[in-house]
């Protein structure tokens, strides 16, 4: 539907992170039906929003508040990652340390690919082939 309507480039035309947050209890308790009746509702929501121009009102919520609803939202998706990590490989364990590493040392000598971008093809390169059966 953006590629429509357009957008801007701020635009976020996915699942941000506090509608992932909400929408994987949604589908959990009540099933995949009632996710499409949510975002069918949450877009028509937005709609009245924007045309009642509700958006002129952000300009009233503290940029310290913005900051620690994101925070919050970066530690609760932290906490509900932690359970996939237990119990897994030492090869899984290692991976995420690679992976990690090539984030954060890679911008140090290579700054035109992104660093997050070459860790994702390394690990699924060394996930696809480096597997021995």
């Amino acid at each position: 539907m953006i590629s429509f309507v357009g957008g801007r480039p701020g635009m976020i035309s996915a699942a941000t992170g506090a509608m992932a947050l909400v929408m994987v209890h949604l589908v959990a308790d009540h099933g995949l039906q009632y996710l499409f009746a949510a975002t069918i509702l949450t877009g028509l929501i937005q709609i009245v929003f924007g045309l009642c121009r509700v958006s002129r009102l952000m300009k009233f919520i503290p940029r310290s508040v913005m900051v620690g609803f994101v925070n919050a939202l970066a530690i609760m998706i932290f906490m509900a990652q932690l359970p996939h990590f237990v119990g897994e490989s030492l090869a899984m364990y290692m991976m995420t340390g690679g992976a990690l590493l090539i984030i954060y040392l890679l911008p140090k000598v290579i700054k035109v690919i992104p660093s997050p971008l070459i860790a994702i093809i390394v690990m699924t390169l060394l996930a696809v082939f480096g597997h021995t059966y």
